[in-house]
């Protein structure tokens, strides 16, 4: 009877999933696709654009490299590869992300999926009409190909997830299916579905691991054009291109020719878009978005400012702590010299009280802890973990301080002495110095003049604490070298935020990434309770349990003060030349890049 009953479920088990395994034009990590089967493009395109003109870019850095996907030189790779700003131009993945939904996914280079209920597998069918750019069709071979170097040779946020592959076939003709093993989540399935896919038939494996400025075979709508090695590339659109016609790329991709041109500074970066050589300059410097912008082409219109409003939650701004170091190891001395910095004073005086400070890594968004309390069902999603959460973040009464704007605050400033003196450290002499009688004091190092102007800021509360603090401004090849290896006291850093947090969470704040070079977990946080809060909403099938398990591991980070929070903008603010469009329609995430076009084209 017994065996029958097992025979009975595994039957009805087999069929629930046969019948969940439908072909399916899109995939959401909660609930359904907001578009149906048969839609024709994303609402936040114009589909009647007329593809042609040129755009070009500026960026601020130099770039040896054209693999976009290994550890070296993994922030020196020629922008627009690969790229989350610019758009994937060569390399495309199976799906396309919604920029107007949290989490959703549209076909790609596969046409439709098919999963079960507990996303223990998926299967991609390949799009008959995908192609290389040199005319070889994409195959499920390239995709287990690529999945299988991704995962041995790639870089850590590519590698990663496909450690959570337990088995990748072959189906049919078109189709790859993916097992997963109990290291996947749910997650899993869309973090796969947004991985490069290469072509075998091109790729050495023996020197992927090389950097390289050979030509690459890409199924992207674009091709290099030419090179000029650390100062521009340039793309030209593929005539050929097989995927100009579909869903998910009607819209994008509408111009003839991309340039992005290196700058060794900020400020001729922005010379060089006064002059007409660059034609977008996204500004986040609210002194200089209020102040820099009269010269003639604004006058004239020539140059348009624009300010979008997306609907996303506000991320963290911060001096992070690299707690690898043992003078930042203590949670009260990153409190004390948290509490330090006088925002008030900073904003007033150095940014026309242009800012909002940042209480939370997902402020205004429901996905915050900020002026919530944890209810009944965190409570218990926390569980023990609860009594390492500081009291007023876990009551929902937590509240940086504010300080009077003198920059010498003293109520504030004794309240950091206090948090320091619990760290070990006491001011003696007008030195904060430890037990030994060693001076409290640390470098920042920045990428720039704006952050160092923070930094300055910063180190003048500082200092009137005994702390001293020394300030450094290295090149970009520099930085990138010394962030890779953790060789920092602190660093100023930017933690964007999204309405549907993931796997990424575990590349910033992940004991693995920790011990991992080349990471994004700048503050080496290596702490059981995190991975396990970051599990919760990685696991969670529910909206409500997932927005509760976001909430929960928001507080944790606040509580242990990695970073000296910031401030943040609601807005975006981007200056264009005119003769660059784009839709009236705003998606969620705010204004894309890829979206917009050349009117002296149209």
């Amino acid at each position: 009877m017994q065996a029958l009953r097992i025979a009975v479920f595994l039957f009805f088990a087999i069929l629930c999933n046969a019948a969940a395994a439908q072909p399916l034009n899109g995939i959401a990590m909660h609930g359904d696709p907001a578009l149906p089967a048969d839609f024709k493009h994303f609402p936040y395109v114009n589909p009647d654009v007329k593809k042609g003109g040129r755009i070009s870019y500026g960026v601020v850095g130099t770039f040896d490299n054209l693999n976009p996907f290994i550890l070296k030189s993994m922030r020196t790779t020629a922008r627009g590869m690969w790229d989350p700003e610019y758009g994937n131009l060569v390399y495309e993945s199976l799906m396309q992300r919604s920029s107007d939904e949290p989490f959703t996914l549209y076909g790609l280079l596969a046409q439709t999926v098919e999963w079960d209920d507990n996303r223990s597998f998926i299967q991609f069918n390949l799009n008959p009409k995908a192609r290389w750019s040199d005319g070889q069709p994409v195959t499920p071979e390239d995709v287990i190909f690529t999945f299988q170097l991704l995962r041995d040779k790639g870089r850590p946020n590519l590698s990663s997830p496909l450690k959570a592959v337990a088995k990748m076939e072959k189906v049919g003709e078109r189709s790859v299916l993916i097992h997963f093993n109990e290291a996947a989540n749910r997650e899993t399935p869309l973090i796969i579905a947004m991985l490069p896919i290469l072509p075998k038939h091109v790729i050495d494996v023996d020197s992927f691991e090389r950097t390289t400025l050979a030509l690459p075979v890409g199924s992207g709508p674009y091709k290099i054009k030419s090179i000029d090695p650390g100062q521009r590339i340039i793309y030209q659109r593929d005539p050929d291109y097989w995927g100009k016609d579909i869903p998910t790329k009607v819209g994008i991709d509408n111009y003839d020719e991309i340039s992005v041109t290196y700058f060794l500074q900020e400020t001729t970066l922005f010379e060089s878009f006064k002059k007409g050589d660059i034609d977008v300059y996204p500004d986040g410097s609210p002194s200089h978005w209020q102040q820099a912008y009269n010269f003639p082409a604004v006058s004239s219109g020539a140059v348009v400012k624009e300010t979008f409003t997306p609907k996303t939650p506000s991320g963290m701004l911060g001096f992070v702590f690299n707690a690898r170091r043992p003078i930042f190891a203590d949670k009260n001395v990153r409190k004390g010299l948290a509490l330090a910095f006088d925002f008030e004073w900073f904003n007033r005086n150095l940014a026309s009280s242009a800012y909002t400070r940042t209480e939370s890594y997902w402020q205004n968004s429901d996905l915050s802890s900020f002026g919530v309390p944890a209810d009944a069902n965190e409570l218990a999603m926390l569980g023990p973990i609860k009594d390492r959460i500081d009291a007023d973040v876990l009551d929902g009464t937590y509240k940086l301080p504010v300080s009077d704007g003198s920059g010498r605050d003293r109520k504030i400033l004794r309240k950091a002495v206090n948090f320091l003196k619990q760290g070990g450290y006491a001011i003696k002499g007008e030195r904060m110095v430890d037990s030994a009688g060693r001076q409290l004091s640390f470098e920042i190092m920045t990428q720039n003049a704006d952050q160092e102007r923070i930094a300055i800021a910063y180190r003048r509360s500082l200092e009137l604490l005994g702390i001293a603090v020394t300030i450094r401004t290295v090149d970009d090849s520099q930085y990138q070298l010394r962030t890779g290896n953790y060789d920092y006291d602190m660093i100023l850093k930017a933690y964007p935020s999204s309405l549907s947090p993931g796997t990424e969470q575990l590349g910033r704040w992940g004991s693995a990434a920790a011990k991992a070079a080349g990471s994004f977990n700048y503050a080496g946080v290596a702490d059981p309770d995190v991975d396990t809060l970051m599990n919760h909403f990685l696991t969670a099938h529910s909206a409500e349990d997932f927005r509760d398990a976001v909430r929960s591991f928001d507080r944790i980070l606040i509580s242990g003060y990695y970073v000296v929070p910031l401030y943040h903008i609601a807005q975006q603010w981007v200056a264009r030349r005119s003769h660059i469009a784009h839709p009236d329609v705003l998606p969620l995430y705010g204004y894309q890049l890829p979206v917009w076009w050349d009117a002296s084209a149209q």
